[in-house]
């Protein structure tokens, strides 16, 4: 292997200390955080729950293994192999519907049910699912209603939101509907569908939604680093955030959270990201597991320069075996290697 894959670390903001957070939650991210990455985040440390990415519902219920498919840790009692709980997420906006799949996840085993009402992808919400949402907070309270009625006393239902659709007009309309619907807790991503993921994340709003409902508000949005985390947790007034792809690009990024600083570096990395390579194998034909993989690496580089270096060597190739000999030596290409998925 190259020697330009242990290069140094990307500079991290200097030790302030530990910061002051109850919790630490893996966000979804469609198309990327599957179950393969929540094993590998989740190992490394630091994340205290998972939501899974988006599991849609518009007619019908889905059949078991649909969602077993999605989230194959309710096979094991809806844990990630690190023992992390996994809390599947539903989308749609039939609240009968939602509530008959909601019912089903927990006869599957689920931890609890999660709503999406922050995706902002376009397509997602013509369909009149995610972000769209936020403009009827009607709507919202008797989809939370209806899952809530669904499913055991004990099983938490949860929410996930933006600050609005197109602007914040109902920002606290929705909130509070989602809570007076049964929402035990609420995630805002401080941006509006309009925004997408562009800089900033105003995590001030944050703050009126935690002063107006009596649940627990998770602050979410632009958490690259501890610095930023620092700052979200003092302008939010928030003790919890959840991570996305701030944990993509540094997966040691809730261990420096937890530290103050710190965190892991791309040695210690790089057979993790074999791991996940070798898992992608049985769920993805050849060119979408390198695909999927590189999509991983590209973030990856936003703090590695071993990944950066790693991302250079095969942004061009889909050849499984051409990649995996580039990344992890000839004999990769023969086979997983002796780093155990469990």
């Amino acid at each position: 292997m190259s020697d330009v894959f242990h290069g140094d670390v990307a500079a991290l903001p200097a030790d302030a200390g530990p910061l002051r957070i109850d919790r630490l939650l893996l966000a979804p991210m469609e198309g990327l955080l599957d179950h393969h990455l929540r094993d590998v985040l989740t190992g490394v440390g630091g994340v205290d729950r998972c939501v899974s990415e988006f599991i849609r519902v518009t007619d019908r219920i889905l059949p078991d293994h649909v969602f077993l498919r999605l989230v194959p840790e309710l096979g094991r009692a809806s844990r990630t192999r690190a023992g992390t709980p996994v809390r599947p997420q539903l989308l749609g906006s039939d609240p009968a519907c939602l509530a008959d799949n909601a019912a089903a996840l927990a006869a599957l085993g689920a931890e609890g049910i999660d709503l999406n009402f922050g995706c902002p992808a376009r397509t997602v919400n013509r369909h009149r699912g995610g972000a769209v949402l936020l403009d009827d907070p009607d709507l919202l309270r008797t989809i939370t209603a209806a899952v809530r009625a669904a499913v055991p006393a004990s099983l938490p239902v949860t929410a996930k939101m933006r600050l609005g659709y197109k602007d914040e007009l109902h920002l606290l309309d929705c909130a509070r509907a989602l809570v007076d619907g049964g929402a035990a807790e609420l995630v805002v991503h401080a941006r509006t569908q309009a925004d997408g993921y562009r800089p900033p994340a105003r995590w001030d709003r944050i703050a009126l939604v935690r002063e107006a409902v009596t649940v627990p508000v998770v602050a979410n949005g632009e958490l690259w680093t501890v610095d930023d985390a620092r700052r979200c947790l003092a302008e939010s007034g928030c003790d919890a955030l959840m991570l996305g792809r701030g944990m993509v690009a540094d997966p040691g990024l809730a261990l420096a959270l937890r530290r103050g600083g710190g965190g892991i570096d791309w040695a210690e990395l790089l057979p993790l990201v074999r791991v996940y390579w070798d898992g992608l194998e049985a769920d993805f034909a050849p060119p979408h597991r390198a695909g999927r993989l590189k999509q991983w690496l590209n973030l990856l580089r936003r703090r590695f320069t071993g990944a950066a270096a790693a991302w250079d060597l095969v942004r061009e190739v889909d050849d499984p075996e051409r990649l995996a000999g580039l990344l992890f030596g000839p004999a990769a290409a023969a086979g997983p290697g002796p780093v155990s998925r469990d």
